[in-house]
C-alpha cells in the first residue's frame, strides 16, 4: 500500500458524484495502469477529503466475495481509526481503455454489497483506465453481480 498526498490548498466540497469524479481526475494523474489497484478517499462529515489517499497496489484480477468481504472489513477499521464518522470514495483502477467490463462492474457490485453489509458510508465507486475516469453507480450494476 501507498499513499499520496494532496499538493497545494485542494480542499473540495464534495456533495455528490460529480464533485468526486472532479477531484479523482484532479488527483489521479497520469492515468495509465501497470495492474488493478484500488484508490481509498477518506470525506469527513464536513464534506471535505482528508489530505491524503491511500493506495492498495496488490488487486486480484478476479475480486470474489470473500476478498471483497475482507476489503470491506479493511475499509471499516481504516474509516473507524482515521476518521469516525467519515466515508469513503473508491477508485478501481485497470489496465487498458473501454468501457466498464463484465469483471469492472463485478467487483464493484461485490465491494457494494460488502460495504453496506458491513455499514461502510461511501460515495459512488468510480473506475480508472488507462484514458478515463468514469462512475459505476450501484444502481446502473446488474442484479446479479
Amino acid at each position: 500500500m501507498s499513499e499520496n498526498s494532496f499538493t497545494g490548498p485542494f480542499t473540495p466540497v464534495l456533495h455528490s458524484q460529480s464533485d468526486v469524479e472532479a477531484a479523482w481526475r484532479r488527483l489521479i494523474q497520469p492515468l495509465g495502469w501497470s495492474s488493478r489497484r484500488l484508490w481509498l478517499m477518506l470525506i469527513g462529515a464536513d464534506d471535505r477529503p482528508v489530505p491524503r489517499l491511500l493506495e492498495v497496489t496488490e488487486m486480484p484480477d478476479g475480486l470474489d466475495p470473500d476478498a471483497a468481504a475482507q476489503v470491506a472489513h479493511f475499509l471499516d477499521r481504516v474509516l473507524d481509526e482515521c476518521l469516525p464518522g467519515g466515508r469513503l470514495a473508491l477508485l478501481l483502477c485497470r489496465p487498458g481503455a473501454g468501457f466498464p467490463t463484465a469483471a469492472d462492474r463485478s467487483a464493484a457490485g461485490m465491494l457494494y454489497d460488502a460495504c453496506r453489509e458491513r455499514g461502510v458510508p461511501m460515495e459512488v465507486i468510480h473506475l480508472a483506465t488507462d484514458v478515463a475516469i468514469m462512475p459505476l453507480p450501484a444502481d446502473s450494476l446488474p442484479a446479479s453481480a
